[in-house]
């Protein structure tokens, strides 16, 4: 079985064969993201696949506001760089969540807790996260359970 970290240093090792720039710089940067965390700490450790796709789409999360922020800036270049790295490390998380599926959730959710109002949303949360954890960023979801609660 091979790990999630095996895996990216294979494709690395492809990218860099393949003369591929874009993937080989993308993925050579977050496997420094994995050593930094699997020597953070006391001791050193290795870490799981879970670990794994979390330094990923912190990464790929990374990357996404830096797009953000050149686009606001007015460079075009830099934000398309940006999200076509963001792009690479998609591909090793798992699909995303649709935003009908996302509400599906938070409406079952709401439903289930019985809250109303923004107070609630703290009760909401605590039953949605664990059946988004990893499909749907943490910002999109809260933004749902808001709108959510307000309708």
């Amino acid at each position: 079985m091979t790990t999630l970290k095996v895996q990216l240093q294979e494709d690395l090792t492809a990218a860099i064969k393949a003369r591929d720039e874009l993937r080989s710089s993308t993925i050579r940067l977050t496997l420094a993201a994995v050593t930094s965390e699997e020597v953070a700490g006391k001791t050193k450790r290795e870490l799981s696949d879970d670990e794994v796709l979390k330094v990923i789409a912190r990464e790929a999360k990374k990357r996404r506001e830096a797009a953000e922020a050149f686009e606001t800036a007015g460079r075009a270049d830099s934000a398309a760089q940006e999200r076509a790295e963001g792009e690479v490390l998609a591909q090793y998380l798992p699909k995303q969540l649709s935003d009908e599926e996302l509400t599906a959730i938070v409406a079952a959710a709401v439903a289930e807790s019985g809250a109303t109002g923004p107070q609630g949303m703290g009760a909401v949360m605590k039953l949605v996260r664990p059946k988004v954890e990893g499909v749907a960023e943490g910002g999109r979801v809260a933004a749902a359970v808001k709108a959510a609660l307000a309708g």
